[in-house]
């Protein structure tokens, strides 16, 4: 008999013609964490569809608890105890977390749902997770990694055996981060098979047990965690080494573009950095500390109480971002489908609207303009899209990225300013994406990167400040900067810089 609770094996499946996946094997064990791996597009969604049931296989077989079958239906999956949480809760707002462990399953009497009972089985789920919550809040009113604690207590209610987890992390940081991780310990101590999707490296190395790498459909190879190294990880996911991921700075930097001389808002207090030409400045720290609200001040999102803002010697009056668009700053925000980009509208009008007035003529749209504009952005950033008329939202996160870059790049900025630049992209788009970030520095552009990835943060920065409680608590350069003291400035009360 098998090791393995769950084998696919000789997975295949075409859409329209065009080889999705091409005999795929994947199997994991019950206890343990399996991380699958590889950039988008190489076939991890389609593979846990196929196993979820949403989508059916061309060829090849699931076999599970010892039962074989050629294709299972989503109703099928759920009966026979495999979950699949995805990155967009399936949560009922309004009801509560009581309710939306148990929807559709409340233990009755008759036909009265018995409400004591409903609390204190969700009460126990809860408590086997390490989690506390008041099983009676709704659910709207949780953080987002509690609502994620709501659905997989939810997948052990319905007694899974196999829970998938799709990207968990791209809605978590810091302490919410750590308390995912303590829940899947949790759920391996009861012997439930995690399969763990996710881009972020660091964490495959700390959770996995074992890794599978796919790439363009097919299987790369499956490893023992122990058994690879980041660099051999990112050889079998791009094809290209480690070394190449950061690309490194090959000229000095430029005279100052960027002073900030003690601004403080509501959120921050007393900030000064200087940010030269062709320099990549880094902010580290954890969630809260005042990264994103140091942008949404430099940006003119919020109004500062005090200080000044110098762009080219000249100081700033910022009451609105059009004032720091129109002085030279740019802003690619944290999240980009919430504030970045109009999703619902094609490409060719997201990269064009920051720059209409360059491209209309007695309010009228030259289409020829727009046109060999999008194109430009198309081969300089080598977006991948269908056709200048095609939706954001049908974008990967990498391309999504890119459109971005290359809509506020066509206001020829002084200074960008990055916010979590890679977060839930591939870790091939992130090395396009970084190596775009080292033209713009070649060419005098100067970049403020706030990131919660350290390996990015090092890798990329040429200067790294720390911030903690909304003040820069200290700075390093690249050859000084470590880990373990950026983490030690960034968690540590009266830590010296």
């Amino acid at each position: 008999m098998s090791d393995y609770l769950l084998e696919m094996r000789q997975i295949s499946k075409a859409f329209s013609g065009v080889p999705a996946l091409k005999g795929v094997s994947f199997a994991c064990q019950r206890g343990q964490v399996h991380a699958l791996v590889g950039e988008n597009g190489a076939g991890k969604s389609t593979l846990m569809k196929i196993l979820a049931g949403a989508v059916q296989a061309d060829a090849g077989e699931i076999i599970f608890k010892g039962q074989t079958y050629t294709h299972l239906t989503t109703r099928d999956a759920l009966d026979l105890g495999i979950s699949v949480i995805y990155q967009e809760l399936a949560l009922i707002p309004y009801l509560s977390v009581a309710e939306n462990i148990f929807l559709g399953r409340e233990p009755r009497r008759g036909m009265v749902i018995q409400t004591r009972a409903l609390r204190e089985q969700a009460a126990a789920l809860l408590e086997k997770l390490g989690v506390t919550v008041d099983v009676d809040t709704p659910v709207h009113e949780l953080t987002i990694a509690k609502q994620q604690m709501v659905e997989i207590a939810k997948s052990l209610s319905m007694r899974a055996d196999v829970v998938v987890m799709d990207e968990p992390s791209a809605i978590l940081a810091g302490h919410e981060l750590e308390q995912l991780f303590v829940t899947i310990q949790a759920l391996k101590a009861q012997n439930v098979a995690i399969i763990y999707i996710s881009h972020r490296l660091e964490e495959v190395f700390r959770i996995a047990d074992e890794v599978t790498v796919l790439k363009d459909g097919e299987v790369v190879g499956t490893r023992p965690i122990e058994a690879l190294t980041r660099a051999d990880l990112v050889q079998m996911m791009v094809g290209r080494s480690l070394d190449e991921a950061f690309p490194r700075s090959h000229h000095p930097r430029g005279e100052p573009v960027l002073i900030v001389e003690r601004i403080s808002t509501d959120s921050i207090h007393d900030v000064s950095l200087t940010l030269h030409a062709g320099e990549i400045l880094g902010v580290a720290g954890m969630v809260g500390s005042g990264r994103t609200e140091l942008a949404r001040a430099l940006f003119g999102v919020d109004r500062l109480r005090n200080g000044r803002i110098l762009l080219r010697g000249r100081e700033l009056r910022l009451t609105h971002p059009k004032d720091a668009i129109a002085a030279g700053l740019a802003l690619v925000p944290e999240d980009r489908k919430q504030h970045g980009l109009f999703t619902l509208l094609p490409i060719r009008h997201n990269i064009a609207l920051p720059v209409l007035d360059r491209l209309t003529q007695a309010g009228i749209l030259r289409r020829s303009h727009e046109n060999a504009l999008v194109e430009r952005a198309r081969q300089q950033f080598d977006i991948s899209m269908a056709s200048p008329d095609q939706e954001v939202q049908f974008l990967s996160g990498g391309n999504q990225q890119k459109v971005v870059l290359a809509k506020w790049l066509e206001t020829k900025p002084a200074v960008i300013i990055l916010d979590e630049p890679t977060r839930g992209v591939d870790v091939g788009a992130k090395f396009e994406i970084y190596q775009i970030m080292r033209q713009l520095t070649e060419q005098g552009v100067a970049i403020l990167m706030i990131s919660s990835e350290l390996p990015e943060i090092l890798g990329m920065s040429d200067r790294i400040l720390v911030m903690r409680d909304g003040r820069i608590v200290g700075e390093f350069s690249r050859d000084d900067a470590t880990e373990a003291a950026i983490i030690e400035l960034a968690t540590t009360s009266g830590a010296g810089s």
